[in-house]
């Protein structure tokens, strides 16, 4: 009956319908970047830089993102970020047909963009709470994660037809318009608050205070919660590695193998479809596995897949293994996101989020550019076996921790109890359940 009525919500059949477009745009980009680059240098190190500044500019982002989400009203966040987006990407046509191949913009563009990304996409996650009620949750998140992996389906393989058609920065207009229609419409749905924000200390200003405190008080939920510590803490290791990812199978598509762009949008929509078949997969596979057989399971599943993609020089092999690697990175991703959203009170919620993509990315930005420079250098062997070694110790680790429980959130739950603000000397006797049921 949840399932059913989201089609009577308004609000968020609108907000489903433009974030579906708006992810296919991603989707094209997501192709055309790496192209574009390469068309122009030739070079999987300067897609791997290119990468790393990007995810240079989301950390940052990330420390005062959450903040933000729980602090200021997330649809003009929302609609900010798709604005600037929109105007952003729409400078990399405009410039590539009037002034020919500008690399050094592709850099601008793409670190800029890149703040807006990670705000957009902290306050997503925060928003879905204010537009269905508590019990639709699962059911609405369901449908945004379907739709974003059938999104990933389409969108390479047509970003790939386009660009050996008209080119790559045809394709990040068409990146660029989508944000429009997101834009649009935001414009026509209302958002509402589920939980009311903590009380801040008389005598401070909110806002500095929210943004001064933010990212220490959701690292400090996460501490004290050992499956969520566990998680960020070993997902640090694997996101060093997995950034450059998907700079490393295009390049090894087009140069390791020889393909062209169509082909190579082929294959990463495979990948796309990898992800589809984990979002269906996923709830039913924790129901029967537990969240420890599920995440260990992806990590592992993670590492062959990687190893034999380095070994092979055949297509349909490397289609397959990128497919299961998208398989396990997804059906891992949606689990952890599900168990943090169960164990995080929805005012924090923000600050969990950043705080948690934030430290677990805080060196993927180097991981990417030192990823992609010994592809370059090396060939995708070495470096991927490598990967595969990592992976695979780190699945060891982990069976180690409260990840390998089957229900980590019944632990998760009673050991992370929130403080929304830090002690001073006269509240420090004070808990958060207190502050939050002012």
């Amino acid at each position: 009956m949840a399932a059913r009525s989201l089609w009577s919500n308004r609000d968020f059949s609108v907000f489903w319908a433009v974030q579906a477009l708006s992810e296919v745009g991603n989707a094209f980009s997501l192709v055309a970047v790496p192209l574009l680059v390469l068309h122009t240098t030739g070079s999987v190190a300067q897609m791997g830089l290119l990468t790393a500044v990007a995810g240079a500019a989301s950390l940052l982002t990330g420390l005062v993102g959450g903040a933000w989400a729980d602090r200021f009203d997330r649809r003009r966040l929302l609609m900010l970020c798709d604005a600037a987006r929109l105007l952003l990407y729409g400078v990399i046509p405009v410039c590539w047909t009037a002034f020919g191949p500008q690399v050094w913009l592709l850099y601008a563009v793409m670190g800029l963009a890149a703040v807006f990304e990670m705000l957009f996409q902290i306050t997503y996650v925060t928003a879905v709470a204010n537009l269905v009620d508590k019990d639709q949750i699962v059911a609405a998140n369901g449908r945004l994660e379907a739709t974003n992996a059938v999104a990933y389906i389409a969108g390479p393989a047509l970003a790939g037809l386009v660009c050996g058609l008209f080119g790559p920065t045809a394709a990040v207009a068409i990146n660029a318009a989508s944000f429009g229609i997101s834009l649009l419409g935001l414009a026509f749905i209302r958002l509402r608050r589920t939980a009311p924000a903590a009380a801040v200390p008389a005598g401070r200003t909110t806002a500095a205070h929210d943004l001064r405190t933010g990212f220490r008080t959701g690292a400090a939920f996460l501490w004290r919660s050992p499956v969520l510590r566990a998680l960020t803490v070993l997902l640090t290791v694997t996101t060093f590695l997995s950034l450059g990812m998907t700079d490393v199978f295009i390049y090894h598509l087009r140069h390791g193998l020889g393909q062209d762009e169509q082909t190579v949008g082929y294959v990463m929509a495979l990948a796309g479809v990898g992800t589809c078949v984990a979002a269906a997969a996923t709830a039913r596979l924790r129901r029967s596995w537990g969240f420890g057989r599920c995440w260990l399971g992806s990590m592992a599943l993670c590492s062959v897949s990687v190893l034999v993609l380095g070994g092979t020089g055949r297509v349909p092999v490397a289609a397959v293994t990128i497919f299961l690697y998208s398989f396990g990175m997804a059906l891992a991703g949606i689990c952890c996101m599900s168990l943090r959203q169960e164990v995080t009170p929805d005012h924090l919620l923000g600050r969990v989020t950043s705080a948690f993509w934030t430290i677990h990315g805080s060196l993927a930005p180097l991981g990417a550019a030192l990823l992609t420079v010994l592809v370059g250098r090396l060939g995708a062997r070495g470096p991927l076996t490598g990967v595969s070694v990592v992976f695979m110790a780190v699945t060891a680790v982990a069976a180690l921790t409260p990840i390998r429980l089957r229900h980590p959130e019944r632990t998760a739950a009673g050991t992370a109890q929130p403080r929304t603000e830090p002690p001073t000397a006269k509240e420090g006797s004070h808990d958060d359940d207190t502050d939050a049921r002012r």
